[in-house]
């Protein structure tokens, strides 16, 4: 008994909460065009990553999130992450989202490599979005498609907005606006 009270003690007072949490910079991803993104590039930028997809009531807000990178991309980056998980939604290969977003909403801002942002296999980036050991800040689950993660131009999760948050809501802009 004592040596498991020295035990926990000592792992109370000699680890750091912080050492499993990982740096945002430290992130990549693939672009649609098969090139890698580099998230230490975004270093004093809010970044804001959404998984979007071709099929879904949501998708009109491909628009809104193309005003919202218009008006703050000296100080934004926009990341759409497509993702099939959700009902099937975005079935298209990635030539097909592409010409879709530029076709549609005039999407000038960045979009990746098709992901899982779900289950077992989902893609380091959702792992840091959505697990707080992590990210350091909370869990979280992806509900459905254009879910909305917002991290700080220090690489820090802000918070996480619905899909029925539009993307040019105040409780996004208030952040951008400071």
């Amino acid at each position: 008994m004592r040596i498991f009270l020295i035990t926990f003690f000592m792992s109370i007072f000699f680890t750091s909460p912080s050492t499993s949490q990982e740096s945002f910079y430290d992130l990549n991803l693939k672009s649609i065009d098969d090139k890698n993104i580099n998230f230490s590039s975004f270093k004093g930028k809010f970044v804001l990553i959404v998984n979007v997809a071709s099929k879904c009531g949501f998708t009109p807000q491909y628009k809104a999130l193309e005003e919202l990178y218009n008006e703050y991309k000296d100080n934004l980056v926009v990341i759409g992450v497509p993702c099939n998980q959700f009902g099937g939604q975005e079935p298209n290969s990635q030539s097909e989202i592409k010409e879709f977003c530029s076709a549609n909403f005039g999407v000038s801002f960045l979009l990746s490599e098709k992901i899982k942002v779900k289950g077992s296999d989902k893609h380091p980036l959702y792992k840091w979005l959505t697990e707080k050991d992590k990210n350091g800040t909370s869990n979280s689950n992806v509900k459905w498609n254009f879910q909305k993660y917002l991290i700080s131009d220090s690489g820090e999760l802000i918070n996480y907005f619905y899909s029925t948050i539009s993307p040019k809501s105040s409780k996004i802009t208030a952040f951008l606006e400071q």
